[in-house]
């Protein structure tokens, strides 16, 4: 290696750092551990009376968007906590509500009217909304099926919030954690015997994302608590939209 590929590469590696230096997913952290508790449930009225440090962690992600020099851990973890910091918000706005379906216009056209086609996000200059940033990017660029036990939607049978903060050095411990967590909940997945379940509606809506490298019950199977046989029997549950409230 020459010396000008040398000066170059450390060039490229000190903007890196710097643009991600800027970003700081702490003060989220915090906001997670003291207002969600360990089933994933969430103080709203605890965090809207500290909606002031909700609105600066998002102020710091409106200014510092992802850059291509970042790694890909640094803009899933990125993305990920923003989808999930930005759904809290909304709720915020509109609370005390029960459900998040409840927002957004009362005819309700999919695609068009629905709280995740509300365009209430900017970063960096661009104008988003929640179905932006899950379909738009993260599935579209990532390609990680486990974001699916991530990204929460404010609803009693999405998997838990967890109430720590996605960072780049933990990630996929991260993401495994969130996937045994929700496979693991017999509320949201009941594993009946090696050959029947009752599964989140996720694995049904979302079942292309799970099927890339093999069949559903093989990507199952990496997470479960109990080891489905190939031909097992899957029904699905019924979805309870209700707010993620801690009662």
């Amino acid at each position: 290696m020459n010396k000008f590929t040398i000066f170059f590469t450390s060039i490229l590696l000190s903007v890196s750092l710097f643009g991600q230096s800027r970003v700081s997913h702490t003060q989220f952290d915090q906001l997670l551990q003291e207002y969600v508790d360990e089933q994933g449930m969430v103080n709203y009225k605890g965090l809207q009376a500290d909606r002031s440090s909700l609105k600066s962690y998002l102020s710091m992600l409106e200014s510092n968007a992802p850059q291509k020099s970042w790694t890909r851990d640094q803009k899933l973890a990125y993305w990920i906590n923003a989808y999930n910091a930005y759904t809290l918000d909304l709720i915020l706005e509109h609370y005390p509500v029960k459900s998040i379906k409840d927002i957004g216009s009362t005819i309700k056209i999919p695609f068009v009217s629905t709280a995740w086609d509300i365009k209430f996000i900017n970063i960096g200059g661009k104008e988003y909304d929640l179905n932006n940033i899950e379909h738009g990017i993260i599935r579209k660029e990532f390609e990680e099926p486990r974001i699916h036990f991530a990204l929460v939607c404010a609803a009693v049978s999405c998997p838990k919030l967890q109430n720590r903060a996605y960072v780049p050095e933990k990630l996929d411990e991260q993401l495994t954690k969130a996937a045994k967590d929700f496979l693991g909940n017999p509320d949201k997945n009941n594993f009946k015997s090696s050959n029947k379940a009752t599964l989140s509606k996720l694995f049904n809506w979302y079942g292309g994302d799970f099927k890339k490298k093999g069949t559903l019950v093989e990507y199952i199977n990496k997470y479960a608590p109990t080891q489905l046989s190939k031909n097992a029997n899957i029904d699905w549950m019924d979805y309870n939209w209700n707010l993620n409230e801690q009662k």
